[in-house]
């Protein structure tokens, strides 16, 4: 049964490494295949075929559900429902939305076209218009008759779509029904090494589409689901309440997440202190508080129902059947995540088991979950969460099962801690380069008051603040000191010196001997040559990042959406060349793209940093950069926003020499008007080519510089200035620059329209290859053998579900 759980786990995770999904006629070669194994009976490998042929089956079906080309970018009117709790910042309200029947899209010409599930013709604007149905397309034309033009199929609207309302004139709840204008875009995200993959997570949570409320349609709320209709509402309802409760209370938001998995209100810095403090589990939904609740549930009622005297359903039976159909209701409350899913169905197990009176090993119960949460959702095997949820019970069950000596609470509870922090360890790396050596000790601290005080208190609390809010007041006032205090002494241990630490990714070879290190060393002491698990750990610890020759550099332009990031490697040195968009007070690409991509190259420092000018998509990360890694020196052309870092202001002639590769600053030398004119211009010369890094210059800029440099600014690799403006780039500058390579930060599908169509056509006149970061992602620019090579992530990297 275990392996061929486990061949069917690496039938999926195979096919995750496609580029493309294979065509149907290959279905039709792997069922025949797995009819062959199965007649031969070799069942783990059937089980690997089927694991195969499910993953791709279901990514079909979920590709299905995507945009279609045709709808992007046009406004549409759209019916639906808000899927689940909305996320709210200063700016926006961010929320899932279910379209249904009736979507109208407008054109720019005037004409209109009906989109219906059901194949209903729905009213079009004055004019020509179209009806698009299941069957095909009814156009009306401008005479007084109509013709019919079958065509091909209508393309429909995905099943979920991810919306945001920019300063909404009003409030946004699960479960309510509105009717909005937007305007849609396939599945788009920023793509990066070492970063999130957004367009990944959107994939697996099924939806197809991501857009914004336009404001140039009043939206219309028509109304809302009962609270017995949608557990969405419940949630909502929930979520209302405590508000109301705590909307001061500065552990409302933890609150919040622990009663119903919302994680939305818990702020940048409180996710750090749980990261350096190995606690992030504790603060959501977890299979732990699943299964707490359900034994808590299954004591109650055993007692209980054993006073009633009521013996003609046995009291075990009837606890048993409690505490799944508990366990479920909060399972939905957190929105039925992994680890949810697995608890509850190991729950179920282990109550069937209760039922039926039959005994039940640990590792079959975590098998036959591991094979039901698989079947639900091939797609689960994308999140980090399935990995370490399935891993920290495997590690547990494994060092404790079968041991002959009993430990004591204390000791067990130290004994349980420290081998789930170095079992989960190689994951941890691998997904967020970054493990707490406090771990053990916060969580020797925080689980029992987690589990035992304030999640019992505050489950009870939402229990009877619908009937009682003083009571349910009462009850929070003393889980709000409980968890201040847990949160002080977190706060504390997370400030310690080595509380954590940050290294490289580790490769796919490290991990296969890190693996079975842990199984060594968490083995029972009788077992010999434990030791070499030391010995196995190293690949893991010594991780070699490739760098660049003495005299050559490696460049990467970051992906950062409309915006500017750079990121110049030497032998011994690192640059930083502008930081991103800043987004809102938690959210800026300095902390989403610019440190997981640094961490993941193992880089502990950075020797300088420049901020070419002061518009908020090139200094709008500075700030979340500076905190998270140590920067030595920062030049920038704004020093009066950044002196809180003593600056120096960068200056025309500014030089220095790292490893054998010069560094020149160009400009600025004298003030336009424009700010955008005065960006650092940054010249770099190495071994085998030179970079010019132009920040938002226009022609003004362009032109004093061809006048002041000449054939000195002669680059192989330009990085286009102001994003590729049609004020920038200009064919002076370009004749004086004669670039091989210009790479575009621009972002997919920007209000701006860059890079506009002139400046493409000038740097095909000057036989200048170009590549844009929304259609390359991230773009590296390194030496292979002796020439340079530019490769953009998107053609070297992706997989299916990623935009090519």
């Amino acid at each position: 049964m275990v392996i061929s759980v486990l061949s069917f786990l690496a039938g999926l995770l195979l096919v995750q490494q496609f580029p493309v999904l294979p065509d149907i006629k290959w279905l039709i070669v792997g069922a025949v295949v797995a009819g062959i194994i199965a007649w031969l009976r070799y069942w783990q490998w059937l089980f690997f075929v089927l694991g195969v042929l499910w993953a791709i089956v279901f990514a079909m079906h979920r590709l299905s559900n995507q945009l279609p080309e045709q709808l992007e970018g046009v406004e549409v009117q759209v019916t639906g429902t808000i899927a689940d709790l909305p996320e709210q910042d200063e700016k926006r309200v961010r929320f899932d939305f279910i379209p249904r029947d009736g979507v109208y899209a407008a054109n720019p010409s005037g004409t209109g076209a009906a989109i219906t599930r059901d194949g209903m013709y729905a009213a079009n604007l004055p004019g020509a218009g179209a009806a698009i149905t299941r069957e095909g397309v009814y156009t009306k034309n401008q005479s007084e008759t109509g013709a019919a033009i079958i065509t091909e199929s209508a393309q429909q609207l995905p099943a979920k779509l991810r919306l945001s309302w920019y300063y909404p004139d009003q409030q946004i709840k699960a479960g309510q029904h509105w009717t909005f204008t937007v305007k849609l875009k396939r599945i788009h995200g920023t793509m990066n090494p070492g970063g999130f993959d957004y367009e990944r997570w959107l994939f697996t949570e099924g939806i197809g589409a991501t857009g914004y409320v336009r404001p140039n349609q009043k939206p219309v709320l028509l109304g809302r689901d009962s609270a017995w209709n949608s557990i969405s509402v419940w949630r909502q309802s929930i979520a209302d309440q405590l508000s109301s409760l705590l909307g001061n209370s500065p552990s409302f938001a933890l609150i919040k997440a622990l009663t119903i998995g919302d994680g939305s209100s818990i702020i940048q810095q409180q996710w750090e202190v749980f990261r350096k403090t190995g606690t992030t589990h504790l603060v959501v939904i977890s299979g732990s508080h699943i299964g707490l609740v359900a034994g808590l549930v299954y004591f109650l009622v055993l007692k209980l129902w054993a006073w009633t005297g009521l013996l003609a359903w046995p009291p075990q039976r009837v606890a048993a059947v409690s505490a799944v159909l508990v366990a479920v209701f909060y399972s939905g409350l957190a929105g039925f995540s992994v680890p949810t899913q697995r608890s509850v169905v190991m729950l179920s197990i282990a109550m069937t088991a209760i039922i039926l009176q039959r005994n039940s090993r640990p590792f079959n119960t975590l098998v036959i979950a591991l094979f039901a949460v698989l079947l639900f959702d091939p797609l689960a095997v994308l999140a980090a969460g399935f990995w370490l949820s399935f891993l920290a019970v495997s590690v547990i069950v494994y060092a404790v099962s079968g041991r002959l000596g009993k430990l004591g609470y204390f000791r067990g509870a130290i004994k349980l801690h420290w081998v789930t922090s170095l079992g989960l360890s190689p994951l941890l790396l691998l997904f967020f380069q970054q493990v707490s050596l406090i771990a053990p000790l916060a969580n020797l601290v925080a689980v029992p008051v987690i589990s035992l005080l304030v999640v019992p208190l505050s489950l009870l609390a939402v229990m009877v603040m619908f009937v009682s809010p003083m009571l349910a007041g009462k009850l929070f006032y003393w889980v709000d000191h409980v968890l201040q205090g847990l949160w002080w002494l977190l706060d504390y241990l997370a400030g310690l010196p080595m509380a954590s630490i940050t290294h490289a990714s580790p490769s796919y070879w490290a991990l296969f001997f890190a693996v079975p290190g842990v199984l060594l060393l968490l083995a029972p002491i009788g077992i010999p040559a434990r030791w070499l698990s030391l010995v196995m750990f190293l690949p893991l610890v010594v991780t070699d990042t490739k760098r660049p020759e003495t005299g050559d550099i490696n460049m990467t332009l970051l992906d950062v959406g409309q915006g500017l990031s750079v990121v110049v490697q030497t032998t011994d040195h690192l640059l930083v060349y502008d930081t991103g968009m800043r987004f809102s007070a938690d959210s800026d690409m300095g902390q989403r793209v610019l440190l997981p991509f640094l961490h993941a190259q193992g880089i502990a420092k950075i020797d300088s940093l420049i901020i070419s000018h002061g518009d908020n998509d090139h200094i709008g990360g500075a700030a979340s950069l500076m905190r998270g890694m140590d920067t030595e020196k920062v030049l920038t052309s704004v020093p009066q926003l950044l002196s809180e870092y003593a600056p120096t202001e960068c200056i025309a002639g500014q030089s220095w020499l790292w490893d054998q590769v010069k560094f020149t600053m160009l400009a600025p030398q004298q003030a336009f008007v424009s700010e955008n004119n005065n960006s650092c211009v940054l010249k770099i010369q190495s071994v085998h080519g030179t970079v010019l890094l132009t920040g938002d210059i226009e022609a003004a800029a362009e032109s004093w510089l061809v006048e002041t440099y000449g054939e000195a600014l002669k680059a192989d690799v330009l990085v286009a200035p102001h994003h590729g403006s049609k004020t920038s780039s200009t064919a002076g500058f370009l004749r004086a620059v004669q670039p091989d390579y210009v790479l575009i930060p621009a972002g997919y599908r920007n209000q701006f329209g860059h890079p506009h169509q002139n400046v493409l056509t000038r740097y095909r006149r000057v036989n200048a290859k170009w590549l844009s970061s929304a259609d390359s992602g991230a773009i590296v620019v390194n030496v292979e053998n002796n020439a340079w090579l530019v490769q953009g992530m998107r053609q070297t990297e992706s997989k299916y579900w990623n935009v090519k």
